[in-house]
């Protein structure tokens, strides 16, 4: 483990701002935890624990610690015939891990392949994509009290898991640093294609020819053709969340706005695509200077090159702002900000 002040954070967050940090600590086990307890007290200086960087907006130098897991190796805790318990150092990349489990033929996380960040991660953020999120196939964590260094294990109940959110995301942002986290996957997956694109894209597939790496092909070839990729043009991935209102309030809109895309959540929500409310208002493929709303995807905002962070957040307020004049719904932000 290795101290270090001073240090750029641009390629440690996908939109690729210029940002530093004051002091920066990479984990590579949870040993080296008590040398940073003892190196800091995290209830008096600020800090952040960072994972993969992409799902989240630097808007000014970090004047604190960044701590960032870099805890690596998966290995199989217990099998039987029908499931695999797989646990994974914080510090793995997702997309690696998810493509290993699917080349074993273990279902639960295809739906979720080509996500960038870490292990770690998805749980604080509890990533979801084409009608699955990662709580789905959750079993616990292991995560470490940065204040007395002592070692937890939360099980699904004790995250609090909700729409892109977590007790590590809420409540309890910024007390422990994740260790670990292990899934609970199927030899005898149920695939999971309800999702509109999924749908389309196995039509014309015979039931027996869909695996989960079938399913995980599908997801990465839809993701690549409206997502960039963070490595040649700088973004967050989904800059805001879809917007769950009341079927009451929905079916206003609705009379308003004939064509409006829904999906129908339990106990009488909806959720709306937030990147249809953002086209209809003119965004999608415009910028301001090198920020922009790329032109594939318009829940997406892309750094062209230059773009500062207080650069790409005033393109979200005008974002909001709008869809708010047009549609009276305040987006939320899905990336956080610091």
């Amino acid at each position: 483990m290795q101290f270090l002040d001073h240090i750029s954070l641009k390629n440690y967050n996908t939109f690729g701002v210029k940002v530093k940090a004051r002091y920066f600590v990479s984990i590579s086990a949870y040993e080296e935890i008590e040398d940073v307890v003892k190196n800091f007290d995290p209830g008096e200086n600020r800090h952040f624990i960072l994972g993969g960087g992409s799902n989240l907006l630097f808007t000014r130098d970090f004047n604190g610690w960044i701590l960032h897991s870099n805890i690596k190796g998966y290995h199989v805790v217990e099998e039987t015939d029908d499931e695999v318990l797989i646990k994974a150092g914080s510090g793995e990349n997702w997309s690696d891990f998810v493509d290993f489990t699917v080349q074993k033929g273990w279902g639960g996380l295809e739906n979720l392949s080509l996500i960038p960040g870490t292990v770690g991660a998805a749980p604080v953020q509890n990533i979801g994509a084409y009608g699955v999120e990662q709580k789905d196939a959750f079993e616990s964590l292991e995560a470490c009290n940065l204040i007395s260094g002592q070692r937890c294990y939360f099980n699904k109940l004790e995250c609090d898991f909700d729409y892109r959110s977590s007790i590590f995301k809420g409540g309890e942002a910024g007390k422990w640093l994740i260790l670990n986290v292990t899934y609970r996957l199927k030899k005898k997956p149920d695939l999971h294609l309800d999702y509109a694109p999924l749908q389309k894209y196995f039509e014309k597939t015979p039931p027996e020819k869909i695996t989960v790496r079938a399913v995980s092909e599908a997801v990465k070839a839809i993701r690549r053709a409206k997502l960039p990729d963070p490595e040649k043009l700088g973004n967050a991935g989904s800059f805001f969340k879809n917007p769950i209102i009341r079927e009451e309030r929905f079916h206003h809109l609705q009379q308003r706005f004939p064509d409006i895309p829904f999906y129908r959540l339990p106990n009488g929500w909806i959720k709306i695509p937030a990147g249809w409310l953002i086209e209809q208002t003119g965004w999608k493929g415009k910028r301001k200077g090198d920020a922009g709303v790329y032109e594939r995807q318009a829940l997406v905002i892309v750094n062209y090159g230059k773009a500062t962070g207080p650069e790409i957040l005033n393109l979200a307020k005008a974002i909001q702002k709008d869809v708010l004049k047009k549609f009276d719904i305040q987006l939320e932000p899905e990336v956080l900000i610091l």
